[in-house]
């Protein structure tokens, strides 16, 4: 075979591939493996992530929990990934944890999968939206406009995010070129803007640097202004400071929610989601250790919170820091836009292999955008109902990475017993003999991740995930979810769908 044709196959061969899995081609290919990648890295965004939540790794233990504690958690994340990438290689999928999960594990834990992700999603949404507006609309760019932060209320913030919401909800209505433009120009931004960032802090800062402090263990918890409770384990204090790393470098899986509209999918989705956790992790790990380094005061910087970074800030010149603020401002919203992508293509799976409510009006697309329209906006409408619970940022960023952390290991466990046995085929990304290794470390370390997020004060995030599998069960044992649904074609039931797929796609075309 020749190794060019291999690398770059024809865009039919997407097409091909995605049909003897049992889909229609009915979204637009037309992601590069750029734009797959910008889109995981725009969610990763560590211009969100790395800010919002760097204050519950300071108060944790200090600088080492950034110098230390960053480098251990992003390793987690990348073995991960790894493992996840692989699976992703083979079954080239919109939705393809649930679909990983149920291929692997069985349709039931494919189900189960599904929910997990598909909350975790929306909550990512409302997170990350409820972060554009406080701190970042409130502390960076409303006195820009002589917007008074203190006189706002939880009717201007209701507003605020309802409208970002939408207006990213509108843009993906109108297609994925335009929302892969967008998310492309992220990319560099994110780059840019995290770059300009930390130079500037550097430049600005008043006195020397002590990198000392990067490895310096200070337990902060209890103290005034942190996010932990008093740990007298330190054990637990370092795993508790692993959160930021837990809530920045999490929803790459938007590489491969958005499979089915990548060229090339099976050689540029898992070097979408392995690319955007290294570069997110270095170029995040230089930021936030910048951070620590020109603090003036560590405790001062603890009892701040999420004041912290108005504070580094005011070392820079006027105009440099509201440049600062309306970039980082304008990076979260896309961020927030890339979201709503990743989740209206797990809402839009889901429902096609019938396991969501009125499955059969949010998978229809809409003929000319070729976009999940009922799903898009279903999925922004929950994302903003989440966001209407009174602490709802701290349990949604910390929610929202637990989740997602959960439903990452679940097939990727099921792939660990699965390969050699039901699990022979793989695709052009292969692991080879370390395949089972990363499986099973990426298993117990992404169950290390999701357990960090779970502790007090976190502990409302517990009551979410046990809830949920309750919930869950019911519906699958009591109500008989087990016996009416199907979940994703295989064997025989792909030959059938065969003519069906041919109409799907006739009818698209033909509009």
């Amino acid at each position: 075979m020749n190794p060019v044709q291999h690398e770059n196959p024809p865009v039919s061969e997407d097409e091909k591939l995605l049909h003897s899995m049992g889909y229609a081609q009915e979204l637009s290919r037309r992601m590069s493996g750029f734009s797959n990648f910008a889109i995981s890295f725009s969610i990763i965004c560590i211009l969100a992530g790395g800010i919002t939540a760097f204050p519950s790794g300071l108060s944790a233990g200090g600088g080492a929990a950034i110098g230390i504690g960053w480098p251990v958690g992003a390793l987690f994340a990348a073995i991960v990934a790894a493992a996840m990438a692989q699976i992703a290689s083979a079954y080239p999928t919109a939705g393809g944890l649930y679909h990983w999960a149920s291929i692997l594990g069985g349709k039931g834990l494919g189900w189960v999968t599904a929910w997990i992700n598909l909350l975790g999603l929306i909550f990512v949404v409302a997170s990350v939206n409820f972060g554009v507006y406080d701190p970042f609309f409130k502390t960076l760019v409303a006195p820009l406009l002589g917007i008074n932060p203190d006189k706002l209320t939880w009717t201007e913030q209701t507003l605020f995010i309802g409208g970002i919401t939408l207006s990213q909800a509108w843009l993906n209505h109108m297609g994925i070129k335009i929302t892969s433009k967008l998310t492309d120009i992220s990319g560099y931004l994110i780059f840019a803007v995290s770059t300009v960032l930390t130079v500037s802090l550097l430049v600005y800062a008043k006195g020397p640097l002590d990198f000392s402090r990067l490895v310096q263990f200070t337990n902060y918890t209890g103290a005034d202004g942190s996010a932990w409770p008093k740990m007298d384990n330190s054990v637990m204090v370092f795993l508790a400071g692993l959160l930021l790393t837990v809530y920045t470098l999490t929803g790459y899986d938007a590489s491969a929610h958005t499979s089915e509209e990548t060229q090339h999918a099976a050689h540029n989705v898992p070097k979408g989601i392995i690319r955007s956790v290294l570069w997110s992790a270095l170029f995040g790990y230089i930021m936030i250790c910048t951070f620590v380094l020109v603090m003036p005061d560590m405790a001062a910087g603890v009892k701040s919170g999420m004041g912290f970074l108005d504070l580094l800030l005011s070392t820079l010149p006027a105009p440099l820091k509201a440049a600062l603020g309306i970039s980082i401002f304008l990076c979260n919203y896309l961020c927030g836009l890339a979201c709503l992508t990743s989740t209206s293509r797990m809402m839009y799976a889901f429902a096609r292999d019938g396991g969501l409510p009125f499955s059969h009006q949010l998978k229809q697309v809409h003929a000319t955008h070729r976009t999940p329209v009922l799903a898009i906006w279903v999925s922004a409408i929950l994302a903003i109902a989440a966001t209407l619970y009174g602490d709802a940022f701290l349990v949604l960023s910390t929610a929202c990475a637990v989740l997602l952390y959960i439903s990452y290991v679940l097939p990727t466990a099921a792939g660990f017993f699965a390969e050699g046995r039901s699990w022979t085929h793989k695709g052009p990304f292969s692991l080879g003999a370390a395949s089972k290794p990363i499986a099973l470390l990426a298993t117990l370390g992404g169950g290390v991740l999701a357990f960090v997020g779970m502790q007090p004060p976190n502990e409302k995030v517990l009551y979410i995930t046990i809830a949920l599998l309750v919930v869950l069960m019911f519906f699958w044992f009591v109500l008989g979810v087990r016996k009416t649904f199907k979940g994703p074609p295989v064997g025989e039931r792909i030959e059938r769908h065969q003519a069906h797929i041919k109409e799907i796609e006739s009818v698209l075309n033909e509009s």
